[in-house]
C-alpha cells in the first residue's frame, strides 16, 4: 500500500488546511484553507497567510507530538505493513488525540476524532499487576496517542470514583533500562509541587508501577488548549531537542509569553532550572518546556512543570540537557545567579528566595523516600541513589 502523501490539519474541530509531502523537491508543504481565519492558526510561528509554509523536514509544530521510544516502536509494529511508517502515516493514526489544539485526518474524513470508552481512574491506581495493565493500555491506546517522549506512555480518558464525567490523562510506565521511573518522577514532581511551582494533578499507582498525570492542555469541558514546546517555538525538529541553551529558552519566553505573565514565567522557569540542578534532572530539554494559550491572539503563559526525573539515578555521570554559559555541568550557585539577573531580569532577592524555596521542598520530599522504600523494597536502590544526589544538589546550591 502506498504511503500517505497528504493530511487534513484540524484546529479546534475545524479544518485549518492541508499538509502534504512534495516528492519532487523533496519537502513538506502546509497550506491554509482559503476560508481559514486567525483562530485556525496552527502555531504561533506560522500565522495564517495565502502563501504556503514549506520545510525540508516535517514542520516542527507537526513533529512536536510524533511518538518516540517504546510508543513509536509499538505503533510502527502495528501499522508498518498496512499503512507505512513515515511521519505522515504516524500522524494519521495518532492524529485524533494529540497534545495541543492540532489534529490530523485523511483529507476526506469528516472528523479527526475517534470514539472511546473511558477507563476507571480508581482501577488504574489500584490494579495489582501494573506491568500487564500497561501492556493492555498500550495495545488499546498506542494508535491513539499523539505524544512525544522516550518513556512508555499513552493518552486516555478516565472517570473518577463516584462521577460520570471523564478527564484526560497521561499514563506512564517504564522500561527495563529505567526501573522504578514512575516513583522517581512522582517524588521529583512532589518536590516541584511542594516548592509552589505550578504542576498538573498527578498520582502514583499503589504498587508504584504507573505515574498518572492529568493533561494540562485540555479544559474540564474537554476543549483543547494550545500548547507548543520550545522545539516548535525555536523552529527545531524533535531530534535537536538537546541542541540549544537555557539562555535561548529565556529568549523564547520573552518573545512569546504575554507581558502580564512574563515575570511570573521567568521566575517559574528559573525555579524549575534550579530544581533540576538540585535533583539532578538531566532531561530538562527543549520539549520539556512549553507555553499555553486558548487562541493564537489570546494571552500566552508558561506551561506548568512536567517530566522532572532524577536521571543520575540511572546514568551516574549524566549532565544537564542544554548549555548554560556554553557549558553542560551542574553549575554552582553563582553561575545560576548571574543567569537569572542577566537573562531573566530577576531581582537578587527573588533569586535568593527561589533557592531557599527549592532547597526546602527537595529536603522535605527527600524525607518521604525512606518510608516509601520500607513499603516498596524494590525501590531501595533507586531511592537511595536519589537521596544521595539530592543531598549533594541541595548542598551545592545552598551550602
Amino acid at each position: 500500500m502506498p504511503e500517505i502523501s497528504s493530511l487534513a490539519v484540524w484546529v479546534s474541530d475545524r479544518q485549518a488546511g492541508l499538509l502534504a509531502r512534495d516528492e519532487m523537491r523533496p519537502e513538506y508543504v502546509f497550506a491554509y484553507a482559503q476560508d481559514a481565519g486567525g483562530d485556525a492558526q496552527v502555531s504561533l510561528t506560522m500565522p495564517v497567510r495565502l502563501a504556503s509554509w514549506t520545510s525540508r523536514e516535517l514542520h516542527p509544530i507537526f513533529q512536536m507530538n510524533l511518538p518516540e521510544g517504546a510508543l513509536l516502536e509499538a505503533i510502527r509494529r502495528a501499522i508498518a505493513k498496512v499503512i507505512g511508517e513515515d511521519d505522515l502515516s504516524l500522524l494519521r493514526v495518532t492524529g485524533g488525540n494529540q497534545v495541543g489544539r492540532n489534529r490530523f485526518s485523511l483529507p476526506g474524513d469528516a472528523s479527526p476524532h475517534g470514539v472511546e470508552s473511558p477507563e476507571s481512574l480508581d482501577e488504574l491506581l489500584t490494579y495489582p499487576n501494573t506491568r500487564d495493565l500497561f501492556h493492555e493500555l498500550a495495545a488499546k491506546y498506542s494508535l491513539r496517542s499523539g505524544i512525544s517522549g522516550v518513556q512508555p506512555k499513552v493518552l486516555l480518558s478516565a472517570t473518577e470514583r463516584g462521577t460520570l464525567t471523564s478527564s484526560d490523562y497521561i499514563v506512564k510506565s517504564w522500561g527495563t533500562d529505567y526501573p522504578c521511573l514512575a516513583a522517581n518522577e512522582f517524588f521529583c514532581m512532589t518536590a516541584a509541587k511542594r516548592a509552589g511551582l505550578p504542576t498538573p494533578e498527578f498520582q502514583l499507582s499503589e504498587n508504584g508501577g504507573l505515574f498518572i498525570m492529568r493533561r494540562f492542555d485540555v479544559t474540564p469541558d474537554g476543549d483543547a488548549i494550545g500548547f507548543e514546546d520550545m522545539c516548535s517555538l525555536q523552529a527545531l525538529g524533535t531530534a535537536r531537542k538537546y541542541s540549544s541553551s537555557y539562555e535561548r529558552v529565556a529568549k523564547s519566553i520573552r518573545d512569546f509569553v504575554s507581558g502580564e505573565y512574563l515575570m511570573t514565567a521567568r521566575e517559574q522557569y528559573f525555579a524549575t532550572l534550579a530544581l533540576s540542578v538540585m535533583v539532578r534532572n538531566g532531561d530538562a530539554h527543549l520539549k520539556n518546556f512549553g507555553i499555553l494559550y486558548n487562541q493564537p491572539r489570546s494571552a500566552v503563559s508558561l506551561a506548568p512543570v512536567y517530566d522532572v526525573v532524577t536521571t543520575t539515578a540511572y546514568i551516574t555521570n549524566d549532565v544537564p540537557a542544554l548549555t548554560l554559559a556554553g557549558t553542560k555541568k551542574w553549575w554552582p550557585r553563582k553561575m545560576l545567579e548571574q543567569f537569572a539577573v542577566a537573562h531573566l531580569s530577576l531581582p537578587a532577592k527573588t533569586v535568593s528566595a527561589v533557592f531557599s524555596r527549592m532547597a526546602e521542598a527537595v529536603t522535605e520530599t527527600r524525607a518521604m523516600i525512606p518510608g516509601y522504600i520500607t513499603l516498596h523494597p524494590e525501590f531501595r536502590e533507586i531511592g537511595e541513589r536519589m537521596m544521595a544526589v539530592w543531598n549533594d544538589g541541595v548542598n551545592g546550591l545552598t551550602g
